[in-house]
């Protein structure tokens, strides 16, 4: 595989980026919707490099701990895909995502990237409404402004929902 299929998993600590990683990888091998119970995670400090296998190839998924954010563009040169994490249920946090998610899309390296947009823990009884989400993000505006390919979907990492969506997306996305 070329340094330039690299994809990154980026968003704030406690988001789930380390349990989302776990199921895709679970999903590509067994190429299937039925999960058992999610495994424990711990918060990433550091990276972790999961291959996922997808139906033409593998490709590495570099998780960065939410800790990391501010040496995030190191990671930046040879990727060509980003998958960024929001937790939906946790408002308090919508605020930094945001600032962090607009840092991502403005970094140079990134200008070309496909970006996803993930906002996640749709299972979660307290979560915000898409749109007030999107509203709060300014989405529209985000979008409208942003000089790379942008997709948005609704996940639930613990439950599975969307799994599929995220793989299809990693496929059309990374195997060009």
């Amino acid at each position: 595989m070329s340094s330039g299929d690299s994809c990154l998993l980026l968003g704030a600590t406690g988001v789930g980026k380390t349990l989302l990683l776990k199921r895709l990888q679970k999903f590509s091998l067994n190429n299937s919707d039925e999960l058992e119970a999610p495994p424990s995670t711990l918060p990433t400090v550091g990276t972790n490099l999961t291959d996922l296998t997808l139906k033409k190839k593998k490709v590495t998924v570099r998780e960065l701990g939410g800790c990391m954010g501010p040496i995030w563009p190191s990671y930046f040169k040879d990727c060509s895909s980003v998958i960024f994490l929001v937790d939906s249920a946790n408002i308090a946090q919508i605020s930094s995502s945001c600032i962090q998610l607009l840092s991502v899309l403005s970094a140079e390296p990134l200008r070309h990237a496909s970006v996803l947009i993930i906002f996640n823990k749709r299972d979660m009884p307290c979560i915000m409404s898409s749109t007030e989400i999107k509203s709060l993000f300014r989405m529209d505006d985000i979008i409208a402004s942003a000089t790379q390919p942008i997709t948005i979907l609704e996940v639930s990492a613990r439950s599975g929902d969307g799994l599929g969506e995220v793989m299809s997306w990693l496929e059309s996305a990374v195997v060009k």
